[in-house]
């Protein structure tokens, strides 16, 4: 029998934290991140770029013979409990991890190079809704080149290369210049969406999709729970902080017992959220039972996140309706996270199955 994994924060991780935050409170500050959402141009790609090209984070995936920091996904779940607390409008979790795993699993060593350096950014051209192991849509080749319209792509906007999956069973690789990309109305402005649309677009074909498509959104969306645990931690802990300073008859509002006892609630669902986002993060690194893992970690964290943020705008009052209040972004990462790469209900669905309890 394997060894309970250790799940605590190490060292290593700790100071990747905190160097991760620091970056993120000169480049995402909450202004900055509301303006970019009203403009043109979300992305913040001054800080992708301090992210990827700075510290290296873009290859944490990628070994180290191609360019990468060879490290594992609870390194890359740090980095995205983070990216999360900034709701950093960076395409991290769409390049670093559901693309990079894509090319892992195709092994195309050109691209992951590219990838790891963070000078190209890829997005796999999969809606951002699909589940791991459901079904996806795919564009017509013929004669080498691709035909067809995708939706739902996260941060296409800003990728070089887009992995796109085709009828004959390939995944390939798209020059973003080749096709043309329409943003779509997205709820969270920070990670937007857009329709990509190929008409006779050349592609390289990489290696078979379905294999590579299914450990993508796997990693995906293991590694989103890290994200929905820091947006959550976050709303948790500014919530508390405002509370001790706002003062209603001549009392701090954090001191009323009403108000204690949501607190206490959202502090142990935020507690449980902690512990399964890294046993998620730990057991695709280990490779050890990471299906159900992932699964049991999205059937959960998708609920807290969105109930922390809610409790933290409910409990800001006036202010937390303000434009100005970052919670905002908190509350629409937070709900549109809520379907990424599965809704809660498939995943339980999907643990179900794992585990040989299917519904009646």
């Amino acid at each position: 029998m394997s060894a309970q994994p250790d799940l605590l924060y190490s060292e290593e991780e700790e100071a990747l934290r905190a160097a991760v935050r620091d970056l993120l409170a000169d480049h995402c500050d909450a202004p900055g991140v509301i303006a970019r959402t009203e403009s043109d141009a979300p992305h913040d790609l001054a800080a992708w770029k301090a992210l990827s090209d700075g510290m290296g984070l873009a290859g944490l995936l990628v070994p180290e013979t191609l360019g990468g920091q060879g490290a594992t996904h609870r390194e890359v779940a740090v980095v995205l409990e983070e990216l999360g607390r900034a709701v950093a409008p960076v395409p991290y979790l769409t390049s670093a991890v559901v693309a990079t795993e894509a090319l892992l699993a195709v092994g195309d060593e050109e691209l992951l190079g590219r990838l790891a350096s963070g000078r190209t950014i890829g997005a796999l051209a999969v809606g951002l809704h699909t589940a791991p192991g459901a079904a996806v849509q795919a564009v017509h080749v013929e004669g080498g080149v691709l035909q067809g319209e995708l939706s739902g792509i996260a941060d296409a906007a800003v990728a070089d290369v887009l992995l796109v999956p085709a009828d004959d069973g390939g995944l390939y690789a798209v020059d973003a210049s080749a096709v043309t990309i329409a943003p779509q109305v997205s709820f969270d402005l920070t990670r937007p969406l857009a329709t990509v649309t190929l008409a006779a677009a050349p592609g390289r074909r990489l290696g078979d999709a379905g294999p590579a498509v299914r450990r993508a959104l796997r990693a995906g969306a293991g590694l989103l729970a890290s994200e929905q645990l820091g947006l959550a931690d976050w709303a948790l802990t500014e919530t508390v902080r405002y509370l001790k300073e706002r003062k209603q008859f001549n009392r701090p509002v954090g001191g009323f017992q009403a108000v204690k006892h949501r607190l206490a609630q959202l502090w142990l669902e935020v507690v449980n959220l902690r512990a399964v986002a890294r046993g998620a993060a730990d057991a695709l690194a280990s490779g050890e039972d990471a299906d159900i893992a992932v699964a049991v970690a999205q059937a959960y964290a998708a609920g807290v996140a969105v109930h922390a943020a809610e409790e933290a705008l409910q409990l800001h009052a006036g202010i937390g309706m303000t434009w100005e209040h970052p919670v905002h972004l908190n509350l629409k990462r937070a709900k549109a996270d809520s379907i990424a790469y599965g809704t809660a209900g498939a995943h339980r669905a999907a643990v179900a199955e794992l585990v040989d309890l299917p519904a009646p």
